[in-house]
C-alpha cells in the first residue's frame, strides 16, 4: 500500500568517473544528505556509477574498434562498472538501507565482456527491486553499450507506488511509454545524459501523457571530473562545463515542481501527492479511457534474449 503525499529528490551531481569506489562513496553522502532532507525517493542521473565518458573522440576516430587507444578506454570503463547478481549489489543495499531511502541509480553494468547503460531500483529497506537495461543506446553509445531486452521492462511495486525507470532517449521511444504506463507507473524515473532545454519539455509531455510523476536526474560535470589523460574535449581549462544538468521533477499536469538546475550540482525537492494521478486521469488516461485498442494496438515481447541457450542431455 502506498503513502499518498511524500517528498522526492533528483541529484544532480558528477560522477567519480572511471572510479568505482569514489562514485560509491559519493552515492551515500547524497543519499544520507538527500534522506536527512526528507526525500523518501531519490534518482541519480544515468551512468552515476562510474561516468559518462563525454569526449569528442567517443564516436570519432579513436572509437574505431582497432585503435589501441580506445581498447585501453573501454578497459577502464569496464574495470569500473558494477556487476548485479540475483541480490542486486551488497553495497548499493547497506547505502539505501543506512539511509532508509528508495534508490534509483544509474550504472554502468558489467556483465561477462559487455557493459550496460542499467538502472537500479533499491527498496528503503536494501531490499533489490530489479534493474532496466537500456534497450537503444544512442549514436555513439553504440560503440560501448550493448543492448538491453524486453526481461528488464518491468515496473515494480514498492511502498510509495509503482515504480519503473526509462534511460535518456529511449523516453523518445513513443512505444516503450506506453508499455511503462500500461504497468500503471506512478513514479516515472528517467536519468538522463541530455542537458539541452528541449528536455524538460520532454518530461512535462510524458507527466502529461502518463499522468505520472517524472523525476528526471543528469550530471553536472566539468573538465575537472574526467581523468587528466582522457578524451578530447573543447578545451582543457578545468572549469569547462561538459553537461549543463538540467535536472527536474515534473507533476502529473506537466507542473514543473523543481529545476530545471543548471548552475551546478544540486538536489532537487519536490513533494508528492499520489491523488493527483486519479484525478489526472479523469481527463486523459492513454492506455484506459482515452485508448482505442480496437485500432490501435501493440505487442511487448518480455523474453531474455540469449545467444546460447541449453537443454539436458536426453535420458
Amino acid at each position: 500500500m502506498s503513502s499518498e503525499v511524500f517528498t522526492v529528490a533528483a541529484v544532480q551531481a558528477a560522477s567519480v568517473c572511471f572510479d568505482l569506489h569514489g562514485s560509491l562513496d559519493k552515492l551515500e553522502s547524497l543519499a544520507q544528505e538527500a534522506a536527512g532532507n526528507g526525500a523518501r525517493l531519490a534518482l541519480f542521473p544515468e551512468a552515476f556509477l562510474s561516468g559518462y565518458p563525454s569526449s569528442l573522440d567517443w564516436g570519432g576516430p579513436s572509437a574505431a574498434i582497432r585503435e589501441d587507444t580506445a581498447a585501453a578506454d573501454y578497459e577502464r570503463y569496464w574495470r569500473s562498472a558494477i556487476e548485479l547478481d540475483s541480490n542486486g549489489h551488497s553495497r548499493l543495499s547497506e547505502i539505501a538501507r543506512e539511509a532508509g531511502l528508495h534508490l534509483v541509480i544509474g550504472i554502468i553494468e558489467r556483465d561477462q565482456g559487455s557493459l550496460y547503460c542499467t538502472s537500479v531500483m533499491i527498496g528503503a529497506e536494501g531490499r533489490y527491486l530489479g534493474k532496466h537495461r537500456k534497450i537503444m543506446p544512442t549514436v555513439a553509445e553504440r560503440l560501448v553499450w550493448a543492448q538491453g531486452d524486453g526481461s528488464t521492462l518491468e515496473v515494480v511495486d514498492t511502498a510509495l507506488g509503482k515504480l519503473g525507470s526509462v534511460i535518456c532517449w529511449e523516453n523518445y521511444m513513443p512505444l516503450l511509454r506506453m508499455h511503462m504506463y500500461q504497468q500503471g507507473i506512478q513514479l516515472y524515473c528517467a536519468p538522463t545524459a541530455d542537458d539541452e532545454p528541449t528536455w524538460t519539455a520532454t518530461m512535462q509531455h510524458i507527466a502529461m501523457e502518463g499522468r505520472c510523476y517524472v523525476l528526471s536526474a543528469n550530471q553536472f560535470t566539468r573538465r575537472r571530473d574526467f581523468p587528466s589523460d582522457y578524451g578530447n574535449f573543447p578545451s582543457d581549462d578545468p572549469d569547462f562545463i561538459i553537461s549543463h544538468g538540467g535536472s527536474c521533477i515534473v507533476d502529473p499536469f506537466g507542473t514543473v515542481l523543481a529545476g530545471p538546475a543548471r548552475e551546478g550540482e544540486t538536489i532537487l525537492y519536490a513533494e508528492v501527492d499520489l491523488s493527483k494521478i486519479v484525478r489526472g486521469k479523469f481527463y486523459s488516461d492513454v492506455v484506459g479511457h482515452y485508448s482505442r485498442p480496437d485500432l490501435l494496438n501493440m505487442t511487448v515481447n518480455l523474453a531474455q534474449m540469449r545467444s546460447v541457450r541449453t537443454v539436458d542431455k536426453p535420458d
